[in-house]
């Protein structure tokens, strides 16, 4: 097929639809909590945005249909293996995946280090169900579709299409529990806008991702072969015995979500300075929300073997642990390495 017959093709998208609010009936319009998530099929859901015929020629499919509070990892090992499958054909030009907004942030850092394409991967939610007066999922779908479709949203990692707004997928974390402007990219800021069909970068992403990633799923089969990776939190009164019973369950990993600049209570420190004894790898994040997790800053991180999330709040520092512990990367010095790196 000659340049100029590519030039001219329609781009094709792939939809993945794995429930969520996007997904979600109330009984009645007016109704924005207390629905039942995930319950309205990718068919019916499409059928509610027949403009996306004027972006993409589309290719859709059910992988799941759950709330994504609920989301394990299986459905993440699920979810690599179905875009990278789906990636590597010729005539898909890009992805889009219908999420829930709970787990989203999540999701997408997952598939920013696994999948293995440099083909656009968009995550899109909404904070309003199917049937709600002003439901915002429609929308957030079709801009989700023309930023897919975009040429130059490639080799940027995997994004997320909310509320008119790019995300990159290691920056955004949700910062409501009901506006329809739900995220934002605290440290960093949005990557760009799409807007009636029209995109707008304004940075690149400059951490490692997809197909320059050194996670792969070729060394992880089943759910049972992911390391376990807990999170505690740090908290005035907070005891160890969470710690220790973690360590005694066989955890591999802890991520600690600390006060201000991932500092510990020293009462859980010692349980955590215990836990490195039994050789469970133990990585410094911070509640706050905001702001980078500096390395021997608010803790001896060397001397105690302990790791520095950076800006990756704890959820995603839990993600990056898991697959590198998963790759048989544990020594601190290597982890360290691996979280200034992604």
């Amino acid at each position: 097929m000659s340049e100029s017959v590519l030039r001219q093709r329609r781009p094709t998208v792939a939809i993945l639809a794995t429930g969520g609010t996007i997904a979600g009936e109330a009984l009645v319009a007016a109704q924005t909590i207390g629905y039942t998530a995930g319950v309205i099929g990718v068919d019916r859901l499409l059928s509610a945005v027949p403009e996306l015929d004027s972006v993409a020629a589309i290719r859709a499919e059910q992988v799941a249909s759950i709330d994504s509070k609920d989301l394990d990892n299986a459905l993440w090992i699920a979810l690599t293996h179905r875009v990278n499958i789906l990636l590597a054909q010729d005539d898909i030009d890009g992805l889009v995946i219908m999420h829930g907004t709970d787990t989203l942030e999540e999701t997408a850092y997952w598939l920013h280090l696994t999948v293995s394409s440099e083909k656009p991967v968009v995550l899109t939610a909404a904070m309003r169900p199917f049937t709600a007066l002003s439901a915002d999922g429609a929308l957030n779908l079709f801009n989700a579709v023309t930023l897919a479709a975009y040429p130059d949203a490639a080799a940027r990692g995997v994004l997320v299409a909310f509320a008119n707004r790019i995300h990159g997928a290691r920056d955004i974390t949700k910062v409501s529990t009901y506006a329809i402007d739900a995220f934002a990219s605290p440290e960093s800021g949005v990557l760009g806008w799409v807007h009636d069909k029209r995109v707008e970068f304004q940075r690149r992403v400059t951490r490692t991702h997809t197909i320059k990633s050194v996670f792969r799923l070729n060394v992880i089969n089943t759910q049972n072969l992911l390391p376990v990776v807990q999170i505690v939190v740090s908290h005035a009164g907070v005891e160890g015995i969470i710690v220790d019973a973690l360590v005694n369950a066989g955890t591999h990993g802890i991520v600690v979500a600390g006060t201000g600049n991932g500092s510990i209570h020293a009462t859980l420190q010692k349980a955590l300075v215990h836990a490195r004894t039994q050789s469970v790898s133990v990585v410094r994040s911070s509640r706050v929300g905001s702001g980078h997790v500096m390395h021997n800053a608010a803790a001896p991180d060397d001397i105690l073997g302990l790791v520095s999330a950076g800006t990756l709040n704890p959820y995603k520092a839990r993600i990056l642990l898991m697959l590198s512990l998963a790759h048989g990367w544990s020594e601190p010095i290597v982890l360290q390495s691996l979280f200034d790196r992604y």
